[in-house]
């Protein structure tokens, strides 16, 4: 396997790389005659994210006829190739020269003349889990600009963990918060545990009107709301906004998963040489009813829902202070 990259492609796959090393600590890279793709899932198995690549997102893309190629390798190894700044970058090669290698060359041509080679050591035979995750069956959905939302996030506390979305539709708000909410079908809200102390929490509550702040905004039916990792959401958000692509949010209930992806302007992405994908999982306890938090707060059952990875195994759950794992996604 061998492949070429410059220019905005360049840019592209090294914020590729920067936003999957915020989630995950190693990299699997699978090849084929039809694309490239490259995915992550985090220690505790709460999120995942896939980046594809088709073959004329490179300036190369090389692979020997109907062969499949598989291996990993560690994301911070990845991110020491690509400390050298994207823009004093000529192009970038990078070279498998056999499917059993051990270690896999990165170049860097750099535009001063001076040319930085590595080898990184690869895992050819890593464990490779794929999620499958069908964005037809998650009813609410809504399409956000990277700026918008930034602005959004910036009225919660920087080290808030999860976050809870709440849609509804916007003929069904209550008629009694109607004057206080302003009849905004959207509400956005802090999580915090009420197991841990909360003397030093700010508890936000924010309503949105889709129509102002969403570029589309789909629900039907009961009120529903996810609660999940701000960490993994602002990766991907500082990833489309380098990409200059909206996002578009899919989701179904507390303890689904919510799905990201990019919104390629009018287009489904089929016209794009690159997309991408982050899964997160989401809490199994609804938050539809929680009020604001006590200073003495009951003991509750906080462990969150997360995706399910379709790994050919049963999986074992991985205990974690967020999340829950489940055996398989179908």
């Amino acid at each position: 396997m061998e492949f070429t990259l410059s220019g905005n492609s360049l840019k592209i796959f090294a914020r590729s790389v920067a936003s999957i090393a915020r989630i995950g600590t190693e990299v699997v890279f699978e090849s084929s005659s039809s694309q490239l793709s490259i995915h992550t899932l985090n220690s505790s198995r709460s999120a995942y994210q896939s980046i594809k690549y088709k073959p004329d997102f490179f300036d190369v893309y090389t692979i020997v006829s109907g062969a499949q190629v598989k291996c990993s390798v560690l994301l911070k190894d990845m991110c020491a190739v690509l400390r050298t700044a994207v823009s004093n970058i000529d192009h970038l090669d990078m070279r498998l020269d056999d499917p059993d290698a051990s270690k896999v060359q990165w170049t860097l041509f750099c535009f001063s003349g001076m040319k930085k080679t590595y080898w990184i050591t690869c895992n050819t035979e890593p464990d490779s889990q794929h999620l499958s995750l069908d964005r037809s069956k998650l009813p609410s959905s809504f399409v956000v600009r990277p700026r918008d939302l930034y602005r959004l996030l910036a009225n919660f506390q920087s080290n808030l963990h999860e976050i809870t979305v709440i849609a509804t539709a916007p003929l069904l708000v209550p008629p009694d918060a109607a004057d206080q909410i302003g009849g905004k079908a959207v509400e956005l809200r802090s999580y915090i545990d009420p197991t841990q102390e909360i003397d030093s929490s700010l508890y936000t509550q924010l309503w949105i009107d889709p129509a102002e702040e969403f570029v589309q905004y789909t629900h039907a039916g009961n009120p529903v709301d996810v609660t999940f990792s701000v960490k993994e959401l602002k990766a991907f958000l500082s990833f489309c906004e380098a990409c200059e692509v909206d996002i578009h949010f899919y989701f179904d209930k507390a303890g689904e998963p919510i799905l990201m992806v990019p919104k390629f302007g009018l287009d489904d992405g089929s016209g794009s040489n690159f997309d991408a994908t982050l899964v997160l999982a989401t809490m199994l306890i609804s938050q539809l009813n929680s009020q604001y938090p006590s200073e003495t707060p009951p003991a509750t059952n906080s462990t969150p829902a997360s995706q399910q990875v379709e790994d050919g195994n049963a999986a074992e759950n991985h205990p974690s202070g967020h999340t829950r794992i489940w055996s398989d996604l179908s």
